[in-house]
């Protein structure tokens, strides 16, 4: 695959906004659906842009209805829903700060009452800052990443799980940074930690109640996590120091989510799944 050149560019906004990007992230699936996810209701946390919007459109053409929950990014979450009923499928926006618990709650239940059901839980959504100098770390920041982060997974997962049936998956994401760290993203590397932990504790917790719990821990990945923390300069040619040589698009993420989400993934729990151009970390 030829990387498209990403030139300079940087977005004063956390989150930050895939219509602003240059070039789009490619979030578009590659094959026909199978409907791996046929009957099923996903609950995908910060689905309107990213990884989260490519994971949207992907279920979609797999065959489950979808919910996406995000913060304020409206005009990239109205898109993704035109992009998942393109794909013949029902998207329910839900916007709010899912770092309140009881927002979380009141999500989950507007999926009930929409779809009458959950099957999949996406917890995708988060915040991310450069924070370079660990002595100055910003104490506001802090806590907004972790309400954000992990704040967010437990209180949405918790809300979930008396709508969960044996068979029912959840996926968390973490990042390559929770396992190689990032000096220049102390704490939101910490979250992704976290989000790691969870996962692999919450599989332990719920594996004789037939619910599978695994994480995908992306590499470099062009989406509006990148000009919305990173210097202009520092962008251009993003992903570049992988050993592939390229930042990764959405769609090549997506897939990972799909496989640990559907019936191909049913002997996976407690595991960790890596999109990230070639780079060797422990699992």
């Amino acid at each position: 695959m030829n990387a498209p050149h990403i030139p300079a560019q940087s977005q004063d906004a956390m989150p930050a906004h895939e219509y602003k990007m240059d070039p789009a992230p490619d979030y578009a699936p590659r094959h026909p659906g199978a409907d791996k996810l046929k009957d099923k209701v996903a609950l995908i946390t910060g689905g309107d842009s990213g990884i989260g919007r490519a994971v949207s459109v992907l279920f979609a053409r797999e065959g489950a209805k979808i919910a996406i929950a995000y913060l304020e990014e409206d005009r990239d979450a109205e898109e993704t829903k035109r992009l998942v009923e393109a794909e013949g499928g029902e998207c329910l926006l839900i916007p709010g700060d899912l770092g309140a618990k009881a927002h979380c709650e009141a999500t989950v239940q507007k999926v009930i009452d929409t779809y009458g059901q959950l099957d999949v839980l996406i917890n995708n959504g988060a915040q991310q800052w450069l924070d370079e100098d660990f002595a100055a770390l910003d104490e506001d920041k802090i806590d907004r990443m972790m309400a954000s982060n992990v704040k967010a997974y437990m209180f949405t997962t918790q809300a979930a799980l008396p709508h969960l049936k044996e068979g029912a998956a959840i996926v968390n994401t973490s990042s390559v940074n929770a396992f190689a760290g990032m000096g220049s993203l102390i704490t939101y590397s910490t979250t992704r930690g976290a989000s790691l932990a969870f996962s692999r504790s919450l599989a332990g917790n719920l594996a004789d109640k037939g619910i599978r719990v695994n994480s995908v821990a992306p590499g470099p990945i062009w989406t509006p996590f990148i000009p919305g923390t990173m210097p202009a300069d520092k962008v251009e040619d993003f992903g570049t120091q992988t050993p592939m040589g390229r930042a990764g698009q959405p769609w090549e993420v997506a897939t990972a989510f799909l496989f640990l989400a559907s019936d191909d993934g049913n002997y996976f729990t407690g595991q960790t799944l890596h999109p990230n151009g070639g780079m060797v970390v422990g699992a």
